[in-house]
């Protein structure tokens, strides 16, 4: 192994927010089912927002929130329970807004975990903004739970790739395979639109192009298979006229799709791009959005 080698991950404790939504009760449940799969605790928050509340609301409904909140925690982690009888499960009632409250709990190595859609807003929208919120400005794993909650296991974790740099993040897909006993599957888009009337066409032919891609496809394959041997690691090239589309289609035959976060030019500010965006608001699976910060620290010695 090369001394260049990116240190193997390792998975965190899983933090999910609660908020007395069906998602967020859903989220919890699939939370519970991940912490166990890593042998970790569940650590559920609710984050009642009281110390900016505080500037104009009195001490009364102040108090009367966060009874709601602490109540709220029981009877989650009740029904978390009723479910996962062995699971060592946590509580924390958080005075911070919901997203800062998380990143809070997380520290530097959890997973935080968030329902699909909250209590605020319109019922209408996909996704709720404390999960954008989380997903775009999180230094740690956002997994948005997305999709049935009852829905059968397919077995394979899906990781959507596109070239030799998601290698680091790519490691940490494969834990998540191996913490389920499942397969990880490398999903790559060409889209041929992209090349159409740009520089790459005047210098090579599309097959070319395609076939480059596929190689390195192969070659992100082999390199997890050589950090992971007892993993099954699948490998294709999905052609297709968007991106998008593509792996939002991918994500129903997969239990969880994984893709990388980068960041902005110039080094300002979070970043989420369209494709992310639009998993986490149209998959039909769990999407875990994962930070460049974070694979570059390195854990393992």
């Amino acid at each position: 192994m090369s001394s260049e080698s990116p240190a193997r991950p390792r998975l965190g404790a899983v933090v999910v927010g609660v908020d007395g939504s069906p998602s967020a009760r859903t989220a919890a449940l699939w939370a519970a089912a991940e912490a166990e799969h890593r042998g970790s605790t569940l650590h559920l928050v609710h984050a009642a927002d009281t110390d900016r509340r505080a500037y104009w609301t009195d001490a009364e409904t102040i108090q009367a929130v966060r009874e709601a909140g602490r109540e709220l925690l029981v009877s989650t982690a009740d029904a978390v329970h009723e479910r996962f009888p062995e699971l060592t499960v946590t509580r924390e009632l958080s005075r911070q807004e919901p997203v800062a409250g998380l990143r809070a709990a997380a520290g530097g190595r959890g997973t935080i975990v968030v329902g699909s859609r909250g209590l605020g807003g319109f019922s209408a929208l996909m996704l709720g903004s404390v999960g954008l919120g989380a997903a775009a400005r999180a230094e740690v794993p956002v997994i948005v739970v997305r999709g049935e909650g009852e829905r059968p296991e397919a077995g394979t974790v899906t990781a959507a790739v596109r070239d030799a740099g998601d290698l680091d993040w790519l490691l940490l897909a494969a834990a998540e395979a191996e913490a389920r006993k499942a397969s990880l599957r490398l999903v790559s888009v060409w889209n041929v639109l992209t090349h159409v009337g740009g520089v790459a066409t005047m210098l090579d032919d599309l097959d070319g192009v395609a076939r480059r891609r596929v190689r390195e496809t192969k070659a992100l394959a082999d390199r997890v298979r050589e950090r992971h041997p007892r993993l099954v690691v699948g490998h294709r090239v999905e052609t297709g006229t968007t991106t998008p589309g593509t792996l939002v289609e991918t994500s129903r035959r997969t239990d969880l799709i994984v893709m990388g976060r980068g960041r902005r030019p110039l080094g300002v500010g979070p970043a989420l791009g369209r494709v992310a965006h639009a998993l986490i608001h149209h998959a039909h699976c769990p999407v875990e959005i994962v930070p460049s910060v974070f694979v570059t620290r390195g854990e393992e010695p």
